[in-house]
């Protein structure tokens, strides 16, 4: 007997969407024995390469406490008549009530989220809605799939209801890529390099005090910001500008693939702060462009990144410094980390993630 699974790809789009659009690569090319319904905004270009999959256009905004939203989109869930519903978020209908599997990537938002141009006493209404949410995806979720075992061993400890329906599948780094390197115009000179988004738990503003430290013994050190400029990047900004070392402090905004391939080559670290993370790609993405990566050692970095990092307790700015500068100026320390990035991206792959998530579907298809 087919069965009809639905897979909620509406953020496939954005800063997190690279899971879920990996997971519909590598699992049309595995799975042609159910029938997948895709859950896609109407604005994205997606479409199925296979025909057990099938593309549904869905309206409703994925972080909505409407409750219009959360009816419309819990009848729409129904009348797909779906066996499984794949939930890559913790936000879900709370009125949907068929089997789920969900995807718990992190603790960040319960924990590091801050109001930003958000009225407080919405902002602390929208954290309660979110925090319901996210205990209650995981309660009535058939299956969980966390993406780092860091991540399976929190839940396990803050839900001890959820033991036994947990499987971790990492996610991967992608290839070099296959552009022509290009330099950013803003960068010249030596530099370190970070990229991403700039929110809180990002840390970048401990980066740029432990740059301070690094430029009174290397004064001609740059560090090279990458992403797009939103609200906390122009936040960080402004932090930057008070900086002594604003003059070594560079904003690209957003760059391209072939400007991104070029910072990966030409750092002389990547350095990664990061606070909390459910899996953290960009280090393994250093590592496949031949970049030594400096670490934050909190949560689930060092399971991810392995002994091909550096690390540091991202807090301490001076343990920061430290660690970044060792890094750019001992020469063999850099190719051993390089080397040793090479044999860590070997050990993820997005084929096997597709593969260990579809065995996640069947388990909890029997239950």
């Amino acid at each position: 007997m087919s069965r009809n699974i639905v897979i909620d790809a509406r953020i496939r789009r954005s800063s997190t969407g690279r899971y879920v659009d990996r997971l519909l690569e590598h699992l049309q090319a595995i799975n042609i024995n159910y029938s997948y319904y895709v859950l896609i905004t109407p604005d994205d270009p997606w479409q199925p390469k296979v025909s057990n999959f099938t593309r549904v256009d869905c309206k409703y905004p994925q972080f909505s406490f409407n409750p219009l939203d959360q009816i419309g989109f819990a009848r729409q869930l129904y009348g797909l008549k779906a066996d499984l519903v794949h939930f890559p978020m913790n936000q879900q209908p709370i009125l949907y009530f068929g089997k789920t599997v969900t995807t718990t990537m992190d603790f960040t938002m319960l924990r590091y989220t801050r109001a930003g141009k958000t009225p407080l006493p919405i902002f602390w209404l929208k954290m309660a809605g979110y925090r319901l949410l996210f205990w209650w995806s995981n309660k009535k979720s058939a299956q969980i799939i966390t993406i780092s075992d860091y991540v399976q061993n929190q839940l396990h400890d803050k839900y001890p209801a959820t033991r036994g329906k947990i499987t971790t599948t990492h996610c991967a780094s992608e290839p070099t890529m296959a552009v022509s390197a290009k330099k950013p115009k803003s960068v010249n000179g030596k530099f370190i390099f970070a990229v991403g988004t700039a929110f809180p738990h990002k840390n970048l503003e401990r980066l740029i005090k432990a740059l301070e430290i690094i430029n009174t013994s290397q004064p001609e050190l740059k560090l090279v910001l990458a992403g797009k400029r939103e609200y906390y990047y122009e936040q960080l900004a402004e932090f930057a500008d008070k900086s002594p070392s604003r003059k070594n402090i560079v904003f690209t905004g957003f760059v391209s693939d072939e400007e991104l391939k070029w910072l990966y080559e030409n750092a002389e670290a990547y350095v990664f702060p990061s606070l909390s993370e459910g899996f953290g790609l960009p280090g393994l993405e250093a590592m496949a462009h031949d970049c030594a990566v400096v670490s934050s050692n909190a949560t689930c970095l060092p399971e991810v990144n392995g002994d091909a990092a550096h690390y540091f307790d991202p807090r301490n700015i001076e343990d920061m410094a430290a660690k970044i500068t060792e890094v750019i100026t001992d020469e063999k320390l850099k190719k051993d980390l390089i080397k040793k990035g090479k044999k860590q991206l070997q050990k993820f792959s997005w084929q096997t993630m597709a593969k260990q998530t579809l065995e996640v579907y069947k388990k909890a298809l029997k239950d």
